[in-house]
């Protein structure tokens, strides 16, 4: 591709060099650049791309494109522009000869029921009869195919040749997560998006985002670039969405009059059954996984898909065969025990509370609730996670989590914090953490292992160790039993 293509519909001058010459690919880290390449200089959190230009053209990058004055750079084609991840956003676009434009394109932005809500759509929509690629949390696909997935949203280079791939497989719907990460680094700057879902806005991420009026702001971005905005109007953050934003809206929700809406709620420990619905049709669901927040998770996944005119009996069907890992995941269906243990991905105050209320619900047992919390993240959120855990179970096993570089004994003793009451354990080893739970666990018990879902690994300060919690619990229930 010629430079100047790959520079269209950006602000940009020539430093040095010319625009008119071939480019073999685009890259934004120096360690991968080839001769030919074209290197963008980012500005990342604890280092500057700029720092690498020279480094880049030393590896025959036959362009840069910075924000600032390169010193001793002057061998190539030296591009400037205001932002360099706005245009490494567009130049893959380019590179890739727009995707998108090609694709029904479905966001959801919010705190939690992201990664839920995109399997809901893929299954609706795959029940309609389209091809769906997925980009998300636990992972990405084209169709049936799994690719790993090392982010919620990827950089902006790896999402467009996402969309490349599945467009060469004849995919017409991509469902994926737009974090609010992701939102504020541009990742996803340039594409228009038919529908944008709002789920919820509660605390996270503050560490990035400094303030929760920041937090919510990156939010907002996503429906900029909406055709259609997919609100959740019970939420107080969905009413504010719902006056904020200019395009065309659809509100869902349970406890008022809204577009889309649930009746007759009934939520079990196989999952939660109610009555969607939208003008003047109605259908039962049968949920696969409980909770009502699940529920709202389906009205929001229902309206993106019959806004692109899915039938309701479509939006029935894909909703009662949908399955998402380690999200109110039973990992002992398959096992003669007289108790539960169920593995969530909870990891914010909201949605501990969120899944603890739901088990609540249907344990006639105590409820034994296992979880740590992050390290290098929101440090506020510790204490609050552990007023919530030991207000709402009648035992916390509080245990390490990702400590990542932290210690994860001053960890814990941020979650100690917030704690009332004397009904919990410290365990610091995660294992033997949910070891002793199965072990103190009686009949009608409830075991929770929140904080880790789907992942298989533990990352600590010394790197990364292989751990899957339905493995590990596996393993200690075939010891033990």
């Amino acid at each position: 591709m010629r430079l100047k293509d790959l520079l269209k519909n950006l602000n940009y001058s020539i430093v040095s060099g010319q625009e008119d010459i071939d480019i073999n690919k685009v890259e934004y880290d120096s360690r991968k650049v080839h001769a030919g390449d074209v290197f963008f200089c980012i500005k990342g959190f604890k280092v500057d791309g700029h720092e690498f230009a020279k480094k880049a053209v030393m590896q025959g990058a036959a362009a840069v494109v910075c924000e600032e004055v390169l010193d001793s750079v002057d061998s190539c084609t030296v591009v400037r522009v205001e932002d360099s991840r706005k245009a490494l956003a567009v130049a893959s676009s380019n590179f890739y000869g727009e995707p998108w434009k090609s694709l029904k394109m479905i966001g959801i932005t919010g705190t939690n029921g992201k990664t839920t809500s995109t399997y809901m759509m893929k299954a609706i929509l795959e029940e309609a009869g389209f091809k769906v690629g997925l980009i998300g949390t636990v992972a990405n696909y084209i169709g049936d195919k799994k690719i790993p997935s090392h982010r919620t949203t990827p950089e902006s280079l790896e999402l467009h040749e996402l969309f490349k791939e599945m467009l060469d497989n004849k995919v017409t719907h991509c469902v994926m997560e737009v974090s609010s990460h992701s939102l504020s680094l541009d990742r996803v700057f340039g594409i228009e998006f038919s529908e944008g879902i709002f789920t919820n806005l509660t605390q996270d991420h503050l560490d990035f985002h400094k303030t929760f009026e920041n937090y919510y702001e990156a939010k907002l971005k996503l429906f900029n670039s909406s055709s259609t905005a997919i609100i959740n109007i019970d939420d107080e953050y969905g009413k504010k969405v719902y006056k904020d934003v200019s395009c065309r809206k659809i509100s869902y929700g349970v406890d008022g009059i809204s577009d889309i809406m649930a009746k007759n709620i009934y939520i079990h420990s196989k999952g939660v059954e109610f009555d969607i619905q939208y003008k003047n049709q109605m259908e039962h669901i049968m949920l696969n996984i409980p909770g009502k927040y699940n529920v709202y998770n389906a009205l929001g996944s229902a309206a993106a898909c019959l806004n692109e005119g899915v039938s309701l009996k479509a939006v029935k069907k894909g909703l009662e065969r949908v399955f998402v890992p380690g999200r109110c995941e039973i990992v002992t269906k398959d096992y003669n025990l007289d108790f539960e243990v169920i593995v969530d991905y909870a990891h914010s105050p909201d949605g501990l509370e969120n899944i603890l209320k739901t088990v609540r619900e249907f344990t006639k047992g105590r409820l034994i609730t296992v979880f740590g919390c992050g390290g290098d993240r929101d440090k506020t959120k510790r204490p609050i996670m552990g007023r919530i855990a030991s207000s709402l179970s009648d035992i916390t096993v509080i245990t390490s989590d990702n400590p990542r570089s932290e210690d994860p004994e001053a960890i814990i003793d941020d979650i100690l914090k917030g704690v009332k009451g004397n009904n919990y354990v410290v365990i610091e080893n995660r294992r033997e953490a949910i070891e002793k739970a199965i072990k103190i666990a009686k009949k009608d018990d409830i075991i929770l292992v929140a904080g880790k879902g789907h992942e298989d690994y533990q990352e600590f300060k010394h790197g990364i160790i292989r751990f899957d919690e339905r493995e590990i619990i596996a393993d200690i229930i075939k010891e033990l039993f």
